[in-house]
C-alpha cells in the first residue's frame, strides 16, 4: 500500500465526515433525553434515539452479539477501504469521494457501538403515519457514498455496453 499525500486528502474527508457526525451526536445527547422528540416542521422532527441493529434496526434484538458483528464489519471494511484509497489514481476522485463518504460514515457508527454499544439517530423525516427509520450524519454519508457508488458503475456499465455495441 503506497502512502502520499491523496491517501491523506481522502482520508481527511472521511475524518470530516467522523467529526461531524460525533459532533451532532454529542448535541442530540446534550440537548435531548432519551427517546424526546421535538417536531419541527409537519415532515420533520429532531429526536434522540438508540439503534444497537444496522440499518432500518436490523438485528436490533439479537442480544448483544451485533455490536461486535458490526464493529468488526466496520474494521474489516474500513481496511478494504483505505486500501482502495491507497490505489487511486488522479483521476479517479469520484471513487476518492465515494470511499472516503463511506469510510467516515462507518466509522462514526463503529465509534458509537464501541462506546456506548448503540448508534445515537436523530433525524425523523415522515409523512402523516409513515415513517422513515431515524437516522444520523454516518448514515447520511454512508447512503450518499453507496448511492454514488452504485451510479458510477452504472455509468461504467454503460460505456462498456456502448463500447461492445460499437464493435
Amino acid at each position: 500500500m503506497k502512502f502520499d499525500l491523496r491517501l491523506v486528502r481522502w482520508l481527511s474527508v472521511s475524518g470530516v465526515v467522523l467529526l461531524l457526525d460525533q459532533l451532532t451526536k454529542y448535541w442530540v445527547v446534550s440537548v435531548l433525553a432519551y427517546q424526546e422528540r421535538v417536531q419541527v416542521l409537519p415532515f420533520f422532527a429532531w429526536v434522540r434515539w438508540h439503534n444497537d441493529g444496522a440499518a432500518f434496526s436490523f438485528l436490533s434484538q439479537a442480544g448483544g452479539w451485533q455490536r461486535w458483528f458490526f464493529v468488526g464489519l466496520a474494521i474489516v471494511f474500513g481496511i478494504y477501504l483505505i486500501y482502495e484509497l491507497s490505489k487511486l489514481s488522479r483521476e479517479d476522485k469520484a471513487l476518492g469521494w465515494v470511499f472516503s463518504l463511506i469510510l467516515g460514515g462507518a466509522m462514526g457508527n463503529m465509534y458509537d457501538r464501541l462506546t456506548d454499544g448503540y448508534v445515537v439517530d436523530f433525524v425523523l423525516v415522515h409523512y402523516q403515519e409513515y415513517y422513515f427509520p431515524a437516522f444520523n450524519v454516518a448514515d447520511s454519508a454512508l447512503f450518499c457514498g453507496a448511492a454514488f457508488w452504485i451510479f458510477l458503475m452504472l455509468l461504467e456499465w454503460r460505456e462498456e455496453r456502448a463500447k461492445q455495441k460499437a464493435t
